[in-house]
């Protein structure tokens, strides 16, 4: 078999915990990849041993060396080697570095090719039981600056939001978006998605009030759901 690839950036999904989720495409292209650029090398050289991919070389690209380290890689493409950018897990892109090497890809007319894969908001949203024919992504809420116009912002479209949130702010979060819409608002929380302790929380925003409030911490990566807005 030949398992050869052409030269080319391949835009590679990883598993978000649960490394059954890995694809075939995604192994053969991160064993033959020449280069193979990820947020963190040692989380991404424990990810791949764990996946018994024994791959050629691996760099870090992140959002502190985004801009030189993208030219390096354009420049290895077009010297006819083939690279594979990874995040720490899940679809490269998504609340991560990585449009400007895309950007520079396409302006210099090199294929991009994406090798789809795990994606924990999609995840969360096909099991949250809120409409999925029109949805938003917001990605993480500011923390400082506009966090309130933000929320407000979010929760004013009329479909249904997706948010990324930390384990230590959610309750923050929770207590915000239930004092800007009130208490009625259906949200589902999942967190550890396909990991041992995967869970999911449903209930307005009242009840999931209640609810973080009196667990310790809720530990994980955690995707926030809102109900479409629905007008009176």
């Amino acid at each position: 078999m030949n398992n050869s690839i052409e030269p080319a950036l391949y835009i590679v999904s990883t598993p978000i915990g649960n490394l059954e989720d890995i694809s075939f495409r995604a192994v053969k292209i991160l064993k033959n990849a020449d280069i193979i650029a990820c947020e963190d090398t040692r989380t991404s050289g424990r990810l791949l041993k764990e996946l018994d991919i024994q791959y050629r070389k691996l760099v870090s690209y992140h959002e502190h060396n985004e801009l030189e380290q993208s030219k390096r890689l354009i420049d290895d493409v077009l010297q006819g080697k083939s690279i594979a950018l990874i995040s720490d897990a899940g679809t490269p892109l998504i609340s991560d570095p990585g449009y400007r090497i895309v950007n520079l890809a396409v302006q210099h007319g090199i294929k991009v090719i994406p090798v789809p894969g795990a994606s924990s908001f999609l995840a969360a949203l096909s099991a949250s039981g809120f409409s999925t024919n029109r949805f938003t992504f917001a990605g993480f809420a500011p923390q400082k600056k506009g966090r309130m116009t933000f929320l407000k912002d979010i929760l004013a479209i009329e479909n249904t939001v997706i948010l990324f949130e930390s384990t230590h702010r959610i309750e923050k979060l929770i207590n915000e978006l239930h004092e800007i819409a009130g208490p009625k608002r259906k949200v589902c929380i999942a967190r550890e998605i396909t990991k041992l302790y995967e869970e999911f929380i449903y209930g307005d925003l009242e009840e999931v009030k209640k609810i973080i409030a009196d667990k310790k911490a809720l530990k994980g990566e955690i995707v926030v759901i809102l109900e479409e807005f629905k007008k009176d």
